[in-house]
This record gives C-alpha cells, sequence and structure tokens, in this order.
C-alpha cells in the first residue's frame, strides 16, 4: 500500500483540505469545502475518485482539534473508514503550530494551515492516535453541559452575595461556607432586611430546616439590620436571582443523576473504593481518561493531566522544577477536588500530605505530590482491576526506597572520566567534587549529587520529584 496525507484545516462552516505524498509533495491541491451535506457528499466523490485513480493507496486523514468545529468532519472522515482505505486522527494543535514553525513558515493561511497537518502526519506518525467510534461522546456533552450549569450557579451566588451586602447583610452569616436551600427559600420571600422584619415567625417555620429559634434570630436580626438598600427593585432583582439558582440547582441535580444511570459502572465503582472519590469525581476522571489502555505507563497518564514536573538543566545550573499544567484544566480541577477530600478522610494521603508539610514544602505544593500520588494510585487500580488498598502502595514505596539507596554512575559520562584540567566554571567544579565524594561514600545521601537529574525518572515513578531532588524542591 502507498500512503497519503490528508490535512484539513477546519474553521467555522467549511475546511481547507490538501493530500501529499510521503515526500511532503502535494497530489492533490488544495480544495475547500462548506460544513454542509453536499460539502461533505463531495468529500467522499474526491476520496472515492482519488482511491480510483490509485489502486494502491491508503489514506492517512486528520483534522485539527479546533474547539469542536472539527467534530463534523472527523464524524463523516471515521465513517468513511467502513468504505475506503482510510484511518483519521484528531491532532493536537500545539504539536502542529511547533511543527511548523519548525519549518520556518513565516506566513499563516487555511491553505498552509492544511499544509502544516498533512506534513506533522508524515513527520511525526508515531505520535498520532487514530480516531476511534467514542461511545462516551454524549456523555462528554452531557458533562460539559453540567459544568456551564455550575459554573453559571457560582456567577449567580456571587451576583446574590454582593447585592445582599446592602440589602440583607445579617443573612450573610449563614452563606459563610455554602448558600443552603433553606436560606434561598427564606429570600424568595424576604428578599430584604425590610421585608425579613416584618415576617411572621410561623409563616417562617414552614420553610423547611427553619426552626421557630432560627426564626426568630433571623426576625430579631433583620430589624437590628444596617441595609443601606431597601427599594422594591433590589427585592424584585433579588427574587428572581433566586429563582434563577434554584431552577439551576434542580437541573444539575437531575442532569448528575442522568449521567451517573447512563454510564457504565464498572471503572465508576472501582474508582468510589479510594476514599476521596464520589460518583460525580469518578465520572469526570474517566470522561477524561476514556480508556486506561491509552496509556503505557502511569507518567504518560500524569502527563495527559499536565500533573508531571519540569525542569530546565542547561550547564552548570537547574531550574524551574515545578507542575508542568500542561493539556487541559478541567481534569487537574476535578483531581484537585479530591486531593482535598482525600486529605481529610484518606490516611494514606493526610500521610504524604503531613510528611511533606512537615518538611517545610508550601501546603499548595503538598496538595500537587497528592495530586501526583492519587494519579499513580488511580492508574494501577484501572489497569490491574483492583480495589484500593493502601498496603499495595506502601509496599512500592519500600522497594523504592531500596533502589534509591544504590549509587549509580553517571552515564553521560560513559566515555570518560571527569579530567580535573578542564577549563569547567567553580559551580561545576564543587558539582563535580560533591559527586565524586557522594559515589566514594565520603558524603551522607543528603548533601550530595548522588545521580545526574536526566537519569532519574522524574513522572512515573513511585516517589515523587520533591523525594528525588530534596534540595532542588526545596
Amino acid at each position: 500500500m502507498t500512503s497519503y496525507y490528508l490535512g484539513a484545516d477546519v474553521s467555522k462552516g467549511y475546511a481547507d483540505f490538501v493530500i501529499l505524498d510521503s515526500q511532503k509533495h502535494p497530489v492533490e491541491e488544495g480544495f475547500q469545502l462548506d460544513d454542509t451535506f453536499e460539502g461533505h457528499n463531495l468529500l467522499y466523490q474526491r476520496l472515492c475518485q482519488f482511491c480510483a485513480d490509485r489502486s494502491e493507496a491508503f489514506i492517512h486523514a486528520a483534522v485539527e482539534s479546533t474547539g469542536g468545529y472539527e467534530n463534523n468532519w472527523l464524524n463523516t472522515l471515521v465513517k468513511f473508514q467502513s468504505s475506503l482505505n482510510l484511518q483519521a486522527a484528531r491532532l493536537n494543535p500545539f504539536g502542529v503550530n511547533a511543527n511548523s514553525k519548525a519549518d520556518l513558515k513565516r506566513i499563516t493561511t487555511d491553505k498552509i494551515s492544511a499544509y502544516s497537518i498533512a506534513e506533522y502526519l508524515i513527520a511525526h506518525s508515531e505520535k498520532v492516535s487514530y480516531a476511534a467510534p467514542d461511545t462516551l461522546a454524549s456523555l462528554r456533552r452531557q458533562w460539559s453541559f453540567i459544568k456551564l450549569l455550575t459554573k453559571q450557579n457560582t456567577q449567580l451566588l456571587n451576583h446574590l452575595e454582593s447585592l445582599l451586602y446592602s440589602a440583607n447583610p445579617e443573612i450573610l452569616v449563614y452563606c459563610k461556607h455554602h448558600v443552603r436551600d433553606w436560606t434561598l427559600q427564606v429570600l424568595k420571600r424576604y428578599p430584604t432586611a425590610d421585608h425579613l422584619s416584618r415576617a411572621r415567625i410561623s409563616a417562617l417555620t414552614r420553610i423547611s430546616y427553619v426552626s421557630e429559634t432560627r426564626a426568630q434570630e433571623l426576625v430579631e436580626s433583620a430589624r437590628k439590620s444596617v441595609a443601606s438598600t431597601t427599594d422594591k427593585v433590589t427585592g424584585q432583582l433579588i427574587i428572581s436571582i433566586v429563582k434563577q439558582i434554584l431552577q439551576l440547582r434542580r437541573t444539575i441535580t437531575s442532569e448528575s443523576e442522568r449521567l451517573a444511570a447512563e454510564y457504565p459502572v464498572t471503572e465508576v465503582e472501582l474508582l468510589k473504593t479510594f476514599k476521596g472519590i464520589k460518583d460525580y469525581s469518578a465520572i469526570g476522571l474517566m470522561l477524561e481518561i476514556q480508556t486506561i489502555e491509552r496509556f503505557p505507563r502511569s507518567k504518560n497518564l500524569t502527563s495527559f493531566f499536565g500533573l508531571h514536573p519540569v525542569y530546565r538543566a542547561s550547564g552548570d545550573g537547574m531550574m524551574g522544577v515545578h507542575m508542568s499544567k500542561k493539556g487541559r484544566r478541567e481534569p487537574r480541577r476535578i483531581l484537585f477536588m479530591v486531593a482535598l477530600t482525600a486529605i481529610r478522610d484518606n490516611p494514606l494521603i493526610r500521610e504524604i500530605y503531613l510528611k511533606h508539610t512537615e518538611r517545610g514544602m508550601s501546603k499548595m505544593a503538598a496538595i500537587g505530590v497528592c495530586m501526583h500520588k492519587i494519579l499513580r494510585i488511580i492508574y494501577g487500580m484501572l489497569k490491574h482491576n483492583q480495589p484500593f488498598d493502601p498496603e499495595i502502595d506502601r509496599g512500592n514505596r519500600e522497594k523504592s526506597k531500596t533502589k534509591r539507596e544504590v549509587m549509580l554512575k553517571d552515564k553521560s559520562r560513559r566515555y570518560q572520566e571527569y579530567d580535573s584540567k578542564a577549563p569547567i566554571s567553580g559551580r561545576q567544579n564543587k558539582k563535580r567534587k560533591e559527586r565524586n565524594e557522594s559515589q566514594n561514600g565520603h558524603l551522607p545521601h543528603k548533601n550530595g549529587i548522588i545521580v545526574s537529574v536526566p537519569s532519574v525518572n522524574l513522572t512515573y515513578s513511585s516517589i515523587s520529584v520533591q523525594e528525588v531532588l530534596p534540595e532542588i524542591a526545596q
């Protein structure tokens, strides 16, 4: 089979296409089609004709991720796989852009972008994952809808708080950590302090979770209110916002229940054995992971989540050991909330968190270590189809300690020992002296550089980068 490469640069409502051979020469000059039934049909006809003219042709097609505009074209190309010698992929625009810059392209047009996509397929074929039918696509859209509703709910709550500060400030005492439904029901009937001060105790107690004692407290505080706004317009605005919040909460609850009912329960139930992961978090993580077979090792999963440590080593120095935060923000947000819950409820994660904070690490950095640990635990649970067992992790950590005690030679110097006559800087001379003394057993491990940085597995070992490089991390 002869390979050809179809690049599609998708814009809103249309797309530009080009087909290259393995030498990056255009075989089919660029053409543009609209994102309509007729346009998709014309694409099928062009590809059928292309394959008919070249009986040994196999087409590698790709679209660049553009925030959802590419979905229709990718779905069409995937459908073509059943009748044509073709396979389709969705590409990360970051990689395509970097490859284009490496080719020193100075002009960007839709046609040139289509060329860049096809060239990326040729240059980096080993990095391309070709699409398979996405059985979770509808659930992922539902998840996005729930996130949108949650964001709107937060925006309305923030706006409500600013109004209450001047219209009914005393009720904010009951909203410090969470605005509960009973508080919203009270505001729905008595939006301002003036309204609440004239409320009857018997009417307030008919609201769920409002006892007679609490009702008296609400009325008494409203009568002594320092509210500066009592006009009718503000009251109506508060009522409207409260109704919107209550409606959003009902919708979020119903959509979340439907999502939990429709999602395959096997992986979700497995993840829920880890203290700190509930239904919502488990479903969100699995929608991001999709299937654990996508990731050969745990380091690939941590890189996908953007939790792997990155650093820059050049010459004498090494700078910037920190979490990369590459990729999508949403999976890290879910894992951050899971880590906070696990630090409180899961003894294993709390032990790791306290160990690092007692060493002097900042709380946020320690939470990052816990996120990395939780993700590696999740990888092991899904890969081996086993529920959470803290003893397995403790055993793995003991094995890692034993390995860490073995001093390793610097493999980058395997052709030449360090030459004391080399014209190196004072800093490099100090490093070499410390390394030599530590390898000869004259210094304890914590004072010397035992292993050169590139030879340490930073991303998927069973310990964190802070444990591997304590001096640098601190």
